[in-house]
């Protein structure tokens, strides 16, 4: 049983926004994210889920966006190859009969299954259909096919390009959060100095004060216009 009461570290914020990121470029759902992060890190997908929408999500809203936006493009790029069909290479073996095509054979370096959905569907005519496809129809289907599959590779490196790009960022946001960090603790030291400072000069103000009230304790410094001590001329 998955039980931690322990603190998340930033490194595990950084994995659970990394691993949803992914699910949601790719069609996932969060909560398949928040399955794969507890048991990377021995949570509940509860617990990754109140981290997320709680703490984590809120310093990635443009990321999130980001892969929205990628998976509706991937979305539509794999739509689109599924509709239309095209092909690097062919092979036909073609018997006509008055310039018409009876049988045809294919071969090319895309999709298999794809291809055989996409032949089926061209070569495939209801039952007492008279209506013959011709080589013209065949040819144009085909380069059709290979022009929405040059897209589909587009899409695919465009999509890793994101990637490479969300990487660095965040890559670049963990290393400004180290510097803001130690930006932090530098400027809590020199306001505590600055405390002390302002303390010893109010003790130093009251000291002076008191002494000149009183004749019996003269001391040797004063307080001049600019309540700045100078020391008296013996």
């Amino acid at each position: 049983m998955k039980v931690r009461q322990d603190a998340w570290s930033h490194e595990d914020d950084l994995l659970l926004a990394e691993t949803v990121l992914r699910y949601i470029r790719e069609g996932g759902t969060q909560l398949s994210a928040f399955e794969e992060v507890g048991d990377k890190l021995n949570r509940t997908s509860a617990a990754c889920g109140f981290r997320w929408n709680a703490e984590v999500r809120q310093n990635y809203d443009q990321a999130v966006a980001i892969a929205k936006k990628q998976r509706k493009e991937r979305k539509r790029a794999l739509e689109k190859s599924q509709t239309s069909l095209a092909t690097n290479s062919m092979e036909k073996s073609v018997k006509t009969d008055n310039g018409k095509v009876t049988s045809e054979q294919f071969n090319t370096d895309a999709n298999p299954t794809l291809v055989e959905e996409y032949s089926t569907e061209l070569v495939s005519m209801p039952a007492g259909s008279s209506k013959q496809i011709t080589l013209e129809d065949c040819i144009s289907f085909l380069r059709d096919f290979k022009k929405n599959n040059q897209q589909s590779n587009y899409a695919k490196l465009e999509n890793e390009r994101l990637k490479r790009v969300n990487s660095e960022l965040l890559a670049k946001n963990k290393e400004l959060e180290k510097r803001l960090e130690k930006l932090t603790v530098q400027q809590q030291v020199i306001q505590d100095d600055y405390q002390a400072l302002v303390q010893i000069m109010d003790r130093a103000r009251k000291m002076v004060l008191f002494d000149e009230n009183d004749p019996q304790r003269k001391s040797g410094y004063h307080l001049d216009k600019d309540d700045n001590m100078e020391q008296l001329a013996k």
